[in-house]
């Protein structure tokens, strides 16, 4: 295998292109906590322990289920149920995410150095939950709503309600698109023993949970803007947010997924990237 080779399957292990979806809810929560542009050494730190917590995340999640994924159609084709990486390449990969973590956190405000287990048991449980509850995608949302509030005590040493409300918007959008990506596996879900919110209310339960999670979304974007001293540009992100999520709703509906593909990966990144945007055009011009 070639030195290029394996560093390409790692990252299609842990799915590199998602680190769109929660990344740049991070650098929101630094842009926010600091009222403007953090220093470039909190930036670079928080990048690196988000690489770190999302690639260990990924990586622990993809080792529990390799079983599973070996005998669903969609997933067999992984690098562990396909042999193009082994059990013990994987694990070392997890000591490597982890390790790069810590050294990330040591470098940001001393606080967050008795704080960094609560991030690293929230990965542990989540694969585990989805044997036993159909809640597991509330669990999933909190793990990465803790993203902006991470980056927020990071930087500032404390946690007022504003980084809370951020954290919550975050963590009701992520629940909220998880529910669309258990209607890809809902028979072999039922098949397998396994929960989700699709297996327990069917098709139209998701799209039920999925709109009102996504409204609650907006109101806590709303509550957090209203508590800090954010212009135009950041309300004109939260508007770009809301048409964003209705745009993703329009493109399917129950009974017709053709285009949850689109509906999950592209709108969820356009979403994360363009209300990105919005706060750091907000943050250059305070």
């Amino acid at each position: 295998m070639s030195t290029v080779e394996l560093p390409r399957r790692f990252a299609s292990l842990v799915k590199i292109e998602h680190t769109v979806f929660a990344l740049p809810f991070a650098y929101i929560g630094a842009l926010l906590a600091v009222d403007g542009i953090p220093s470039a050494h909190d930036l670079l730190w928080i990048t690196l322990a988000m690489v770190g917590a999302r690639s260990l995340a990924m990586a622990l999640n993809r080792l529990v289920d390799a079983e599973i994924d070996a005998r669903n159609p969609r997933t067999k084709g992984r690098e562990l149920p396909a042999g193009r990486l082994t059990t013990l390449q994987v694990v070392l990969f997890c000591l490597a995410s982890l390790a790069l973590f810590l050294v990330a956190v040591w470098q940001l405000d001393p606080i967050v150095r008795w704080l960094w287990p609560i991030p690293v048991v929230g990965f542990v449980v989540y694969p585990y939950l989805k044997r036993v509850t159909w809640l597991a995608h509330l669990w999933l949302g909190a793990v990465d709503g803790l993203a902006p509030v991470g980056a927020w005590v990071a930087i500032r040493g404390d946690l007022p309600w504003q980084a809370w409300a951020l954290g919550g918007a975050v963590a009701v959008w992520v629940a909220g698109f998880d529910l669309f990506y258990a209607l890809f596996d809902v028979e072999i879900d039922r098949a397998e023993g396994l929960h989700s919110w699709a297996t327990r209310w069917g098709e139209r339960g998701v799209f039920l949970g999925a709109r009102a999670m996504h409204l609650a979304t907006v109101g806590f974007l709303v509550a957090a803007g209203l508590g800090l001293p954010v212009g135009v540009l950041y309300w004109l992100g939260v508007g770009a947010v809301a048409a964003l999520l209705a745009y993703e709703h329009a493109l399917i509906s129950p009974g017709d997924l053709r285009r949850l593909d689109a509906a999950f990966f592209t709108m969820n990144g356009v979403i994360s990237v363009t209300f990105f945007v919005f706060v750091l055009g907000d943050a250059l011009a305070s």
